[in-house]
């Protein structure tokens, strides 16, 4: 899974957790965007993290939202309602003209996620697809 996230897998647990903890308090000191931690309502427990996220991509900022859930919430349908909230409060909100999704070419279950969030396949950027929506193509 850490290759999901552009992380190297040979690494051990502490060692990503630090890594994953550095980029977020970068992103927040550099107002690059964060992830919002989604919690099961009827459980009261952590399910995941989504948000919206600046990435530099090909030398151009873009608009990302990302999601990760942890595996015993997967096809519960978490990612897709947490995916199109942010969707839609970015559009709302005027934070961009389109919006993107960079998934592992092999998370075959979160390329369905952008799918079913109105995205699209722009291109391939080393081993991630690039999913992207429009705002004009937006549907509220």
């Amino acid at each position: 899974m850490a290759e999901y996230l552009d992380l190297d897998p040979k690494l051990t647990e502490p060692e990503l957790c630090k890594i994953w903890f550095d980029k977020a308090f970068h992103r927040y000191q550099n107002d690059l965007g964060g992830m919002n931690v989604l919690i099961e309502k009827r459980t009261n427990r952590l399910v995941g993290q989504c948000g919206l996220l600046v990435q530099t991509i090909e030398n151009r900022e873009r608009l990302e939202i990302g999601y990760s859930i942890l595996p015993e919430f997967w096809k519960k349908g978490f990612a897709i309602e947490a995916a199109t909230k942010c969707k839609n409060y970015a559009f709302e909100n005027n934070f961009a003209d389109s919006l993107i999704s960079m998934i592992h070419e092999d998370n075959l279950s979160s390329e369905k996620v952008a799918l079913r969030n109105g995205m699209t396949f722009e291109k391939m950027i080393k081993s991630f697809n690039i999913f992207r929506i429009d705002k004009e193509n937006w549907n509220r």
